[in-house]
């Protein structure tokens, strides 16, 4: 038996309740892409992803069970998503700095790095290499910055540090990110090439352990296989977890976890697809994001045909990033999908559920490394 978790990284369904804290009125990824873009997900929508709460309405006939998901940690990021779905609800907000890091603490990090630091700003990704790019490579000085997430991110171009320099950059800087300063993530961020310069596929995440037990934990503990792809290793900082498999994109993860699907195990298979939050999302090409959701769709098709009788495919994403979002360039504060498909789940309407973590309480039901948890909704979606 196994479960199969697929996140869409970025893939929300609508604002939450208490959006306007984080300057997401209006948020809604899936809906304003539709508006913006014939999509085209038949797969998605058969399992039901247009009959969940607050989307369409649709009059099909779902063939799984759905549901709207409100995140209940504090936070609208990666790591306290993937937390949660595990688990894990994070009830105090991780740090951010939309000022830039305290000079004090600049200094402590320019000090560990031996060199001085460019920016310390919240900065779009794509856009802090365009404008500190070329001073970089003058004088050597790595680019830090963060966002309005919980994070502290270093770039450095391929040409003036080695990957294993700034991997190691990143380590030091993780030892200094504790307490006041203890962002979720320090990010590795290399580029490359001529202005305006490209973002290579070295990316790595260096996170925070985290602070409780997950799914992965108990997965592992049980005996079972505890199978990361894609980013979910740094998301979790190695923890819980018995293989790790690394993607350069989104079709990579897909055709990797094909591949996996073909094996015999049991088990969790946990995939995050980035490509929707990070490409597009985060750039706010709506067109981009759309069809990255039409891969996902037609690759999904051909993971069901693989799935064993006693396989269940839980996808749903970890927080918001509409591409129309005007305000800002961020996550968005938004209600997340969850579509259960496999041979034994009846196709039902979940509602709307508190909390991301019903879909660690009903994995943990379903591979039986646990009583009947309290969220767990496998009794209502099988026969």
């Amino acid at each position: 038996m196994r479960a199969f978790i697929l996140v869409i990284d970025g893939f929300g369904i609508g604002a939450m309740p208490d959006c306007k804290k984080f300057n997401d009125y209006g948020a809604n990824t899936l809906k304003n892409i539709r508006h913006a873009y014939d999509l085209n997900l038949p797969v998605l929508a058969d399992m039901g992803l247009y009959n969940i709460d607050g989307t369409y309405n649709d009059d099909r006939q779902p063939n799984a069970a759905f549901a709207r998901l409100e995140e209940l940690s504090k936070g609208k990021d990666t790591t306290v998503g993937h937390w949660e779905m595990a688990g894990v609800i994070t009830k105090e907000f991780l740090p951010i700095f939309p000022n830039g890091f305290p000079q004090n603490f600049v200094a402590k990090l320019e000090k560990e790095l031996g060199t001085k630091i460019l920016c310390n700003k919240p900065y779009s990704g794509t856009e802090v290499i365009k404008d500190y790019g070329e001073e970089h490579l003058k004088t050597g000085y790595p680019i830090v910055y963060t966002s309005a997430d919980s994070v502290l991110q270093i770039a450095v171009h391929m040409d003036k540090y080695s990957i294993e320099q700034l991997y190691d950059m990143c380590e030091k800087a993780r030892k200094l990110c504790t307490g006041a300063y203890g962002v979720g993530r320090v990010i590795a961020r290399p580029f490359a090439g001529e202005y305006p310069f490209v973002r290579t596929s070295e990316r790595k995440d260096f996170s925070l352990d985290p602070t409780g037990v997950t799914l992965l934990d108990c997965v592992k503990e049980a005996g079972l296989e505890s199978v990361a792809v894609g980013k979910i290793e740094y998301i979790f900082n190695g923890r819980g977890i018995t293989r790790s498999i690394h993607t350069e994109s989104n079709l990579d993860g897909l055709n990797k976890t094909l591949e996996i699907a073909k094996e015999k195990f049991d088990g969790l298979v946990f995939v995050n697809l980035v490509d929707t939050d990070m490409k597009y999302g985060h750039r706010r090409d709506v067109f981009g994001y759309a069809e990255a959701l039409e891969e996902i769709d037609g690759k999904v098709g051909e993971l069901i045909k693989l799935l064993r009788h006693d396989d269940v495919l839980y996808i749903t994403g970890d927080h918001g990033c509409d591409p129309t979002h005007k305000i800002h360039t961020d996550h968005t504060r938004e209600y997340t999908p969850l579509l259960i498909y496999g041979c034994d789940v009846v196709p039902t309407n979940l509602g709307t559920l508190q909390g991301f973590d019903v879909i660690n309480d009903t994995i943990k039901e379903q591979l039986g490394i646990a009583d009947t948890p309290a969220k767990s909704v496998w009794e209502k979606v099988t026969r």
